[in-house]
């Protein structure tokens, strides 16, 4: 009778750590599954659910071609960006942004000199799908703000706006590389395109 209390107690006991390591994987495997497509990335909210990134900051350099001609000049920016349930229906877009960016403004020179070109814009985005893949989505961005030129003997401030469409690569749920085209025109100055290329995080 000894013997057969002992194994009863060791089964019992064998039985209850088997539930134990056990328990959470049923839990878990009993949790919905992500959803598929890639909706944490950065442009995709509301296109995968309430559970995407709603927040994007971004770093991005390129080169600015002058017109009339090609002059090229040095153009970094940084921005952050929220994008809002209210504006889902909006035609031009649902994230509205708010950037800084420095240009090279002098006559010769690519990435800088003593003359430079200041810009605090605000702007509202407009994310779409690309084709039949998750990795790529497009956007347009419009935007528009204060432009500095400092440099000169007077600071002169001018209105500045600018139209961007684009192409985002998604790395991940958090990273994308951007890759931007943008048409410039500052009142009192020749308009000018701008070719990008920057790095974002998403949250």
């Amino acid at each position: 009778m000894t013997k057969f209390n002992i194994s009863a107690a060791a089964i019992l006991g064998g039985a209850m750590l088997l539930n134990l390591f056990s328990a959470p994987a049923a839990i878990y495997a009993q949790e919905p599954a992500p959803s598929a497509g890639m909706s944490g990335m950065a442009g995709m909210s509301g296109m995968g659910g309430s559970s995407g990134a709603n927040n994007d900051l971004m770093v991005m350099i390129g080169s600015d071609f002058d017109r009339p001609g090609l002059l090229p000049r040095a153009n970094y920016s940084i921005g952050i960006g929220h994008m809002f349930d209210f504006l889902k229906k909006d035609p031009f877009g649902d994230e509205l942004t708010f950037g800084y960016m420095y240009e090279n403004s002098g006559t010769h020179g690519f990435l800088h000199t003593a003359f430079g070109e200041h810009t605090e814009s605000a702007g509202i985005m407009k994310n779409f799908s690309l084709l039949a893949t998750k990795r790529l989505t497009g956007y347009t961005w419009i935007q528009t703000g204060i432009t500095t030129y400092t440099g000169n003997p007077r600071v002169q401030d001018r209105l500045d706006s600018s139209l961007s469409l684009g192409t985002i690569i998604h790395l991940s749920h958090h990273s994308s590389i951007w890759i931007q085209e943008s048409y410039g025109k500052v009142v009192t100055v020749p308009w000018y395109t701008t070719s990008s290329i920057g790095y974002t995080w998403s949250w």
